[in-house]
């Protein structure tokens, strides 16, 4: 599993120009699952992300100091199987991430890992385009 992962002042996710789901300061991870991913590999994503301190301390001063689970913010989460796209001459090959009819119930489940290690309402997940407005 791959995650890319970025600061946001807030993100959303539209489809056909609407949007389905929108986050105020947090996270946006693009992820991308493998073909052979597991139940831990999701773990160990989840905890990571949550865990990763990217936020700067208001009290302290340091710049690199806080999770967005310390900040109280946000994640969204967007399906990316481009991330495990490679080139075979002048095409891209997909072949190694998961199969869209897996990787729709797993990534359903890695949403809900978050969900249960977070909070419900503060983690958002779907598939679709995204746009950005970074920090």
């Amino acid at each position: 599993m791959k995650a890319v992962v970025q600061r946001v002042a807030s993100a959303s996710v539209e489809v056909e120009g609407s949007p389905v789901s929108a986050i105020g300061p947090g996270l946006l991870v693009l992820v991308g699952i493998h073909d052979l991913d597991t139940d831990s590999d999701a773990d160990y994503i989840c905890r990571k992300v949550l865990n990763m301190r990217l936020f700067p301390n208001e009290k302290t001063g340091k710049t690199w100091d806080q999770s967005v689970v310390q900040k109280n913010y946000e994640v969204l989460l967007v399906s990316q199987f481009t991330l495990y796209g490679i080139m075979k001459g002048n095409k891209p090959d997909f072949h190694v991430a998961m199969a869209p009819d897996r990787a729709k119930s797993f990534y359903a489940s890695l949403v809900e890992r978050f969900q249960r290690s977070y909070k419900l309402e503060s983690v958002k997940g779907i598939f679709c385009i995204v746009w950005i407005n970074d920090v």
